[in-house]
Order: structure tokens, then sequence, then C-alpha cells
């Protein structure tokens, strides 16, 4: 219903407008109160890379942060990132997270990217906070704040945001009437915007990202295999958007039966996931929701990794714009 409501086709979301309004004044007066210096906010001593959206759901933000990680990192740049590590209960701000760090503590998507690449990696509902404890630690060059395009209590240099190539803007709308945090009129004043997907919406100066699958892994053994040699799929997913998934295990013409939503960052438990499969059938998920079921995996279990794929002008244009903000 609510996907219905905020892409026009329920015209139920003019009920909401009124609310829109208002979450919209107060996202016009917050801004204005950090541009001015009523509300103060952070620089860091280094560079500081934002990675987030306009509008509430995943769009793509998490295989991006590990793409450019890895490519910096080619590139000689030592990186650190930051994430608020939503959906995480440590008791403790900031948190450093490391091998032995839990999806529950951290959040899935900060232990996902520090699985992935082994990045410096801190948690902090204050992103400042956490910059300050990675850089006692590490000497880096850079930082990159997975989500926090209106985390504005932290200074940026570069801005990156993601849009969801198929859903768009969806009817434009602030929340609750759409699914905007901030209008469309914002990308006039990033730095790079990245299309997750073909999109039948044009974006001025926007890079296309595609996603592409790995082999899937075993989650108890560790074993890989071309993901179309699995058989009678029961696939998972616990993501912003889980058709993304089950439409990319389609197009790979994945032997699946099922197909499972989970809310975004749902906590799992064995019994849950153990009963819509038996010992002859293969649970299938992301890589995101594996994460969080580590501790209770079993031996018929997979994921599926995916990588961000951007065209090489997006990563020479970024490092140009970086040895900019050096040069300084």
């Amino acid at each position: 219903m609510i996907a219905r409501i905020w892409s026009g086709k329920n015209k139920l979301y003019w009920l909401l407008i009124p609310f829109s309004l208002l979450y919209g004044l107060v996202v016009v007066i917050r801004k204005t109160c950090y541009r001015i210096g009523i509300f103060k906010s952070w620089r860091a001593p280094i560079p500081v890379i934002v990675v987030g959206n306009l509008s509430v759901g995943g769009n793509g933000k998490t295989p991006l942060v590990i793409y450019l990680v890895e490519q910096l990192r080619i590139r000689g740049y030592k990186v650190g990132v930051v994430s608020r590590g939503y959906g995480g209960s440590s008791e403790h701000y900031p948190l450093i997270v490391n091998e032995t760090t839990s999806a529950h503590i951290a959040g899935d998507e900060p232990v996902l990217v520090y699985q992935r690449t082994k990045v410096p990696f801190a948690v902090s509902p204050k992103r400042s906070e956490a910059i300050k404890l990675l850089l006692t630690q590490h000497k880096l060059d850079l930082i990159i704040t997975d989500d926090g395009l209106q985390h504005y209590a932290l200074q940026r240099d570069i801005e990156i945001v993601v849009v969801d190539g198929k859903n768009g803007f969806g009817n434009g709308w602030y929340l609750p009437a759409g699914p905007m945090r901030e209008l469309p009129s914002r990308l006039k004043c990033v730095d790079f915007v990245v299309v997750n997907g073909q999109s039948h919406h044009v974006y001025q100066h926007a890079y296309l990202m595609t996603l592409s699958p790995h082999k899937a892994i075993n989650m108890l053994t560790g074993e890989q295999k071309p993901v179309t040699e699995l058989q009678s799929v029961c696939a998972i997913a616990g993501i912003g958007d889980p058709n993304r998934f089950f439409n990319m295990l389609k197009v790979l013409n994945v032997d699946v039966i099922n197909n499972v939503s989970f809310t975004d960052h749902q906590k799992y438990s064995l019994q849950q996931l153990s009963n819509l499969v038996d010992s002859s059938g293969i649970l299938l998920m992301t890589e995101k929701d594996a994460v969080k079921c580590v501790s209770f995996a079993q031996n018929n279990w997979w994921y599926l990794p995916i990588d961000a794929i951007l065209p090489t002008p997006f990563i020479e244009n970024l490092t140009h714009k970086i040895n900019q903000l050096k040069n300084i």
C-alpha cells in the first residue's frame, strides 16, 4: 500500500500532504539553521565523502561504498568509513567494527562493508565522533560516510547521491505523502549522481551503476558455485527493495520455487528461516541478510554477493576532485 501511495498510483497520498508540508518546513528550517550557524557543524581534518540518497529505502548505497573503498585503495588512498549503524544496539558509541563485531551490535551494513573490505570502520549516531576515533587509530587520507546526506552536523567535501533507477522519486513529495527526505531539486547542488539500474527518468550528468552477482557462497563451508547450479531455491531478502534481488535471480534463470520478502534490516532467527525450506532445498539470501545469520547458519543456506559496476569516468572524475581538495 505504501509503495502505491508513494508512486502516485494511489491518490490517498493527497490526504497526507499537510503532514508533508510540515515535514518540508522542518527540513528547510533545520538546513537554514546549519547554514547560518545557529546549529553547529564539525569539519574533519581530512576530506569527507558522503554517500546518501534523497528518498527512503535501499537505493544501493552499500554496494557503492564497497566499490569506492576498493577503487580508491587501488589508487593509493588510505580510506576509512563511518556510519550511523542503523539497526545496531551497541551500549557504547563510537564503536570500532572488527572481525568479531556482530550485525546485532553494529548494524548489518557496517558489518557487511567491513567483511568485504576490511576497511577501518567506526559506527556512531554522531558521525563526527566516529571519525575522531578512527583518526586516533589510523593515518587516513579521506573518510566515506555510508548514508548521512541529511546529517548536516558533519560538514562534507563531496556529496554522492544514489537514485533508484526503477522507482525514481515516486510522486516527489516529502514524507509521509511521498518517499522524499529532500526534494529532487537537491540534486542540483550535489557533486555526483549515481543511478542504480536503468531508468525511464533522465538525470543530468548521472552515472549508471549496475549490480553484478558473484558466485553463490555456502554459509557454513564457504564453498562457491554458480548460483544457476543451485536447485529448489527459496530466496529471501530483507533489503530496501527485495524485488531487486528476486528479479536478478529471475534474469539469471535460477531455479527459484519461492520468494519471501522481509523488512529492511530484518532480524532473523533459526526457527523463522528453517521453516521456509526443508533439507532437500536451498535457502538463498542476500549478503546483507547473511551477516545476521552467521551464528545459526545451516549447511543448505547460501548467499549471493554482488558488486557495483560503474563507468571509468566516474572514478576518474571523483579522484580528480579529491586531488583538487588535497591541493587547497
